[in-house]
This record gives C-alpha cells, structure tokens and sequence, in this order.
C-alpha cells in the first residue's frame, strides 16, 4: 500500500474522529441545554450572588427528570438538584402531585408542576429528617432548584446501596435501619418515600448508615395511593436483601412499619 493510500486512510479516520468528538460535544451540550435553560442560569447566578453556592462543580449523577451537582458552599459540601423544565417527565410526576392534598391549586401546566414537585422534594427532605431518618439536609428551594446537603466526602459521593457489599452484621445492621426509617417516614412524618430501592439509598461507609435519597416523588399516607406504594417499597428492600439470606414475608415488613 503507498504512501497516498495510507494517508488518504489516516485522514478518513482522523475525520470520523473529528465528528464522533463533535457528536459527542453535541450530546453533553444537549444535556446541558435542558438543564440550564435561561431561567435556571438566571436563577443560579441570584443563588450564588447570595453567597449561598462559591462555586458550582461536576454533575454527581443525571436522572430522567434531574440533574445533580456538586457545589462548594460558604460553609459545606453542596448538592444542586436542578430539575428539567425543558426534558422533564412531566407524566410520570402527575401520578404522585395530582393526588397529593399538599398541591391542590397546582395550574396542570408544566413550569408549575415542576415547581411545585421541587418544593415537595424539600418538604419531605425536612419531614423525614425532623422524623429522625436520615437524608440530605435541605437547604433551599426556588423554583426548579433545590439545594441540599451534599452526601459525601471531599467531593466524592458515598456510594448506593446498590454498590456496596454487605458482610456478616452489617447487612442486618442496614436492613433494620431502612426499616426503622421507613417506620420512622410513616409514623412520625406521614410519608411514604414511594421510590424505595437500593438505587435510591447511600451508605456511609464510616458508620455503614442508609441515607434515603430522591424524595421529590414521596407522598403523604392520606394520598389514595400511599399504601400502593408503601407495598411496592417493601417488595423493593425484601428483593434486594433476598440476596443476603434475608426471608421476611411483605406482610411482616408491613405490620413493623405501620405498627403502633
């Protein structure tokens, strides 16, 4: 093969490098655009000329209706949920807010739903942690963002339940603090987290402690689907916690966590 050929394919190659680069700016930018919409940056740069955010970070993790990122604030490690106005799924948060006595004057247009499913997530951050369970302590919530403790160390986050293996104590350590917390979420707080799984659970690995997290989805027990969802996060830690041996009955779980 001559000189001519093999430049010819280097430079084919290094063109398909160039647009797979350009397609892949194009995606991170397209995420980025539904994120930070006009308003949204607006509203960061009023949040951190309040001295509240120094400086914004890395995104720590991208869900199908938010974004989280890491922030340094004046005083403590951050985490900036920013909820999609643009992207969101808009559906799948009218089941739990439509049905929700906390959100009966919502207008049914997007913008509001969003705002008002942002102002839930912080109302029930504030319930469960006064109810003793412990999440991310909230901070503030205005419009699509919410501001929150950051659960971690030097920038990097404790790691999901979900990625954390269990040995000997300390699975049964674990599994009856989710349990106390979701007893704790219902008897004291009136709520049931409604996402419970090991995706929506940290473990810090100091102490091997659970941290609920995500509570934007939460409901109230006088919701008409509350004790639905109280059964679908049970099945969800009993599936999980399987794996360790563990064989409680759903129907066991319940009556702990409803118990008087």
């Amino acid at each position: 093969m001559g000189m001519d050929q093999e430049e010819k394919i280097r430079r084919i190659d290094s063109a398909k490098d160039k647009s797979r680069a350009r397609e892949k700016d194009s995606a991170r930018l397209k995420v980025e655009e539904n994120v930070f919409d006009v308003s949204t940056l607006k509203l960061l740069y009023t949040i951190s000329n309040k001295g509240i955010i120094k400086a914004l970070g890395g995104s720590i993790s991208t869900g199908k209706e938010a974004n989280v990122f890491y922030a340094e604030g004046s005083e403590k490690e951050l985490a900036v949920k920013i909820y999609r106005i643009t992207s969101g799924t808009f559906n799948a948060m009218d089941v739990y807010i439509m049905k929700d006595p906390r959100f009966t004057n919502i207008r049914n247009n997007k913008r509001d739903i969003i705002f008002a499913w942002t102002r839930k997530e912080f109302q029930n951050l504030k319930r469960a942690k006064s109810a003793g369970v412990r999440v991310p302590e909230p901070m503030l919530a205005e419009k699509n963002i919410l501001i929150m403790e950051f659960m971690g160390e030097n920038g990097v986050s404790y790691p999901l339940l979900k990625n954390t293996p269990l040995e000997g104590d300390e699975i049964k350590l674990v599994y009856d603090t989710i349990v106390e917390y979701m007893r704790l979420l219902y008897k004291e707080a009136n709520l049931v987290h409604a996402d419970l799984s090991e995706y929506n659970i940290l473990i810090d690995p100091n102490d091997v402690t659970p941290i609920f997290i995500d509570m934007g989805q939460s409901v109230t027990l006088e919701h008409p689907n509350a004790r639905e969802f109280l059964y679908r996060d049970v099945q969800n830690i009993l599936r999980f916690f399987s794996r360790y041996g563990i064989r409680d009955k759903p129907e066991e779980l319940l009556t702990k966590i409803q118990a008087e």
